[in-house]
């Protein structure tokens, strides 16, 4: 008996959704063979060497233990594997783009994402991606040469969203990283410029998150699993500015749109997000200069407000703790001080 786990990928991937489980169950007559080469057989698309980094990256569990590549198949096994989502042909123009490299070694580097860069090629975004600029950087590299839209991504970020990006070189790099990210035990945390100020100076979002009802590019939560997946965003106040706040996220989850979502659902949307409402004056006064102060603060920070600041994880070769920070951008950093400003002289005059 064989059971497989197969799904459409959407234009927009989540986090988890760049991995993918596939679960077997050995026949009850199965002979003894190395898992190896029996997931070869069962999965003639997937090559032997992605299997075996699998493996040596812990993917791989026989009746939930992990085992190496050498493990031999016995009946009825239950039989687990993690991996990247199947490569989905596109054709990859490697492309010479600025990028600011954080950090590279032989097998992984940390990349900050600028806004307005899209991650990976898709449908209306067919070059000047992420990985076009990274194919160019790379150029050498095997999984960078071929027709995969996602070579080494392990998760993504919006277009419009700033920020820190961990690339995977080698497929063992993919795999040991991904593993991690689906489950849940990378350390990130984002900074983001939301509208109005939370009841709480902690606390954590929930709730299910998925497709928007009307408008498939827009994510909603919901209050059931049938409608999304589990969601969980902590956040704590860093600083507040009489009408908006600026507050730290660490994510648990890594759901399309999630913080986005998340900060829309409780009533305090991001500051200039415009799918999620947040381009327009939610709080504050009636007043044309007040309305003139917060259209030059869109004008700064054209985009939502949002920035992958930090990333914690366990580097696939040393297994050692490693954790890189940012910092904000230009854009959000320039709001934030010409909010700063305005908070302050509010104080000061106790007035609008």
């Amino acid at each position: 008996m064989t059971e497989q786990s197969k799904q459409s990928v959407p234009d927009e991937i989540q986090e988890e959704e760049l991995f993918e489980h596939y679960r077997f169950v050995a026949d009850p007559g199965q002979s003894l063979m190395r898992i190896d080469k029996f997931l070869v057989h069962k999965m003639s698309n997937i090559s032997r060497t992605r299997i075996q980094s699998a493996a040596e990256a812990g993917n791989i569990r026989v009746n939930n233990l992990v085992v190496k590549p050498s493990y031999k198949v016995k009946p009825n096994d239950v039989i687990t594997i993690l991996l990247s989502y199947p490569k989905i042909e596109f054709e990859l123009i490697p492309q010479d783009i600025p990028l600011n490299i954080v950090y590279e070694d032989e097998d992984l580097l940390i990349v900050n994402k600028n806004p307005g860069m899209v991650v990976h090629p898709s449908f209306g975004h067919y070059d000047n991606t992420l990985v076009n600029a990274l194919a160019y950087h790379l150029n050498g590299n095997e999984m960078f040469s071929g027709k995969d839209m996602r070579p080494g991504l392990v998760h993504r970020i919006d277009k419009d969203t700033s920020g820190l990006l961990v690339i995977g070189k080698t497929e063992f790099a993919l795999s040991f990283l991904g593993k991690q990210f689906y489950n849940h035990s990378i350390q990130r945390t984002y900074q983001a410029l939301i509208w109005g100020e939370p009841e709480t100076d902690e606390g954590t979002i929930t709730g299910y998150i998925g497709r928007n009802k009307h408008n498939r590019k827009i994510m909603d939560v919901y209050d059931n699993e049938e409608d999304g997946k589990y969601s969980i965003t902590h956040y704590k106040v860093l600083e507040k500015f009489s009408y908006v706040t600026l507050v730290e996220c660490r994510l648990e989850t890594g759901r399309t749109h999630q913080i986005r979502a998340h900060f829309k659902h409780i009533g305090f949307p991001l500051f200039n997000d415009a799918d999620y409402g947040g381009d327009k004056i939610l709080k504050g006064t009636i007043f044309t200069k007040y309305k003139q102060f917060v259209q030059n603060c869109f004008n700064i920070c054209p985009r939502q407000a949002l920035h992958a600041k930090s990333l914690g994880f366990i580097h696939p070769k040393t297994k050692k703790e490693v954790f890189f920070n940012s910092e904000l951008p230009e854009d959000i950093n320039s709001c934030i001080d010409k909010w700063r400003r305005y908070s302050n002289y509010q104080s000061i005059n106790n007035e609008d």
